[in-house]
């Protein structure tokens, strides 16, 4: 099958789902880092009626705006965003920038700034070091105005709150309580 004829849009986004929230759906069994091997997600997707090659695979990755993906020869992974007890990434810790950004709707905002960012079903918050990103992200939430967020980065680092980030330069919290959190 042509990867011109295949919609790859729709498959990073199912990709996506199975490699950070639902490898059991395929039957994948991710290892701690969320690494897989991509013979196996080629087949397991396949047996599951996801036509997709490896080709297809390396056009995905390559061509995803976000570098969600980590891939080598062999496996592939999603860099961050996971919701699954399968992974359990270890990230390294940095310093941020003194600001960082978080899109979000304008619905979710009155308990945002009561109760700060939490991670929900992930396992961190995810936040932009540049309004353009975070605009971008927070611009796919439906139904709602989005919002953008400034968290003051410099002041949770000084009251001992750690950040991380990850391979795809996505800054990464465990939380953000409300009194970092500016509109």
């Amino acid at each position: 099958m042509s990867t011109a004829n295949v919609d790859l849009e729709k498959l990073s986004v199912f990709l996506c789902g199975v490699l950070r929230h639902r490898p059991e759906k395929i039957g994948l069994k991710l290892d701690k880092q969320g690494w897989v091997a991509i013979d196996e997600l080629l087949a397991r997707c396949n047996a599951n009626g996801r036509a997709l090659t490896r080709e297809q695979l390396e056009q995905i990755v390559r061509e995803d705006e976000k570098g969600r993906y980590g891939m080598t020869a062999y496996a592939i992974r999603c860099c961050q965003g996971h919701s699954t007890l399968q992974v359990a990434l270890t990230f390294s810790k940095g310093v941020p920038p003194p600001r960082l950004y978080h899109g979000t709707s304008s619905k979710a905002l009155p308990a945002i700034l009561k109760e700060g960012l939490t991670p929900q079903r992930r396992h961190h918050v995810h936040l932009s070091a540049d309004v353009e990103t975070a605009t971008a992200v927070g611009g796919r939430r439906k139904n709602a105005e989005l919002v953008i967020l400034n968290v003051d980065a410099r002041g949770m680092l000084a009251a001992g709150h750690p950040f991380y980030i990850s391979e795809n330069n996505v800054w990464l919290a465990d939380a953000v309580p409300a009194r970092f959190l500016r509109v």
